[in-house]
């Protein structure tokens, strides 16, 4: 690695931790070269501006996070499920990533800037994709607004428990996120899911 990646590199994770913890707007850049041990002129010549390490930032972050598997051809569409679920929660709950990735995510969601576009078009909306492809041979005949809405609540099973964990730990302390334990929550994620989507599928019939 060289010295300007190595800048590059720290500037990056001080960026994270920084944003994550004072937001986009009150961090500054002085303060994350500080950190970072690098020269306030190094954010210009890697990143452009402030809002171009922020962009940054994310795509480093995202990196950590390992490819979605592809889905197994020919397998039913409950496995299919299952494969995405356990993908899913493995990517977002990934014990190997830096605390600052969850709580930078978390404050983009709830003070969006112009980055989240770029998330939702590169990474959210092809995921988002694949599940509703999936409830959709779950709900055959199933209108666009049912199938939306279906592909919705088992995403937001998944999110919850990355974006509740504050909560969850303080609920629950001694509720570790182990591999075994992430499986095990997959595991009912895609019981609960196909459970309900049977009923909707059921319902869907029975009002035709």
């Amino acid at each position: 690695m060289t010295e300007a990646d190595d800048t590059k590199r720290k500037l990056l994770e001080a960026a994270g931790a920084m944003f994550a913890r004072d937001g986009f707007r009150a961090a500054t850049v002085r303060g994350i070269c500080s950190e970072a041990g690098a020269n306030v002129a190094a954010v210009k010549y890697h990143f452009g501006d402030k809002l171009g390490l922020y962009r940054a930032v994310f795509r480093h972050a995202f990196t950590f996070a390992p490819p979605p598997r592809a889905p197994r051809t020919g397998a039913p569409v409950a496995e299919r499920l299952r494969d995405w679920v356990a993908d899913f929660l493995g990517s977002i709950l990934d014990l190997g990533r830096p605390a600052w990735h969850a709580r930078l995510m978390a404050r983009e969601m709830t003070d969006p800037s112009e980055v989240l576009d770029e998330m939702v078009a590169t990474h959210i909306r092809p995921r988002f994709a694949e599940m509703a492809a999936i409830v959709g041979e779950l709900l055959p005949g199933g209108p666009p607004a049912a199938i939306r809405r279906a592909a919705s609540s088992v995403v937001a099973q998944c999110v919850f428990y990355h974006h509740a964990r504050p909560v969850i730990t303080r609920l629950h302390p001694a509720w570790k996120f182990t591999a075994d334990e992430v499986a095990a929550i997959a595991e009912h994620v895609a019981v609960f899911s196909l459970a309900g989507l049977r009923a909707s599928a059921a319902a869907i019939r029975s009002a035709r």
